[in-house]
């Protein structure tokens, strides 16, 4: 009985450090701005087609970009009725865009109800 319940404790004690260490864009930089964007899917939602699946990316400034730094399903179900694949969500961001794709140093999803301003221009 102590080696299962040592093993539970284990196994949720290294589960809640993965979540994290999940993503490497969890802080802002304070130094720099963050824009609020739009993200989803690039295929289902966006229309990007130079690679197959589905890939997480955002919007801004009406041009969509391919993200690196963080993948789609680090933010839930992206087939769930709010995921990626299915909505266009308001995102908070900091980061990049180098040789065509959106390079995050911060990406976090706007909660639903959550006053944003939204502002997308890129430096």
């Amino acid at each position: 009985m102590k080696i299962l319940i040592l093993s539970a404790s284990f196994f949720l004690a290294t589960q809640m450090d993965a979540q994290n260490t999940r993503s490497e864009t969890n802080q802002p930089d304070p130094a720099k701005k963050v824009l609020v964007v739009e993200a989803s899917c690039g295929q289902c939602n966006f229309k990007l087609k130079n690679q197959p699946g589905c890939d997480l990316a955002v919007r801004i400034d009406g041009k969509a970009y391919f993200v690196d730094g963080t993948k789609i399903d680090d933010h839930g179900d992206a087939h769930a009725e709010d995921g990626f694949c299915e909505a266009i969500r308001k995102v908070k961001v900091q980061g990049e865009i180098v040789d065509g794709r959106f390079q995050a140093t911060y990406f976090k999803l706007v909660k639903k109800g959550e006053k944003v301003k939204s502002k997308s221009k890129s430096k």
